[in-house]
């Protein structure tokens, strides 16, 4: 199995009720980006899907704009990113630590 297989599965254990134009977006950005060139592909998939969730999908970025830290806009879409986890039928959530 190659990366892309590889990551495209951990994506569909991951969200198996992701919607295809999500799961595309997600693969790409874990197989794309630098920083996670070197994780396996279960860790790619799922810092790619929490981030793609994080930026595409709730306030974050916009509470950013308005001044908040990171670990208080993180804080404030954490409900907003499970609750998507959860609608895409995944079986992890992200707690605060992440």
């Amino acid at each position: 199995m190659n990366r892309r297989e590889a990551i495209e599965s951990a994506v569909r254990i991951l969200a198996p009720r992701i919607p295809r134009h999500e799961f595309e977006a997600v693969t790409e950005h874990a197989l794309s980006s630098r920083g996670l060139h070197a994780a396996s592909p279960e860790t790619a998939a799922w810092l790619s899907l929490t981030a793609y969730i994080r930026h595409r999908l709730t306030d974050y970025d916009s509470l950013l704009d308005e001044g908040y830290d990171v670990e208080s806009a993180r804080f404030f879409v954490l409900d907003d990113m499970n609750a998507t986890l959860e609608q895409w039928g995944s079986p992890r959530r992200v707690v605060e630590e992440e």
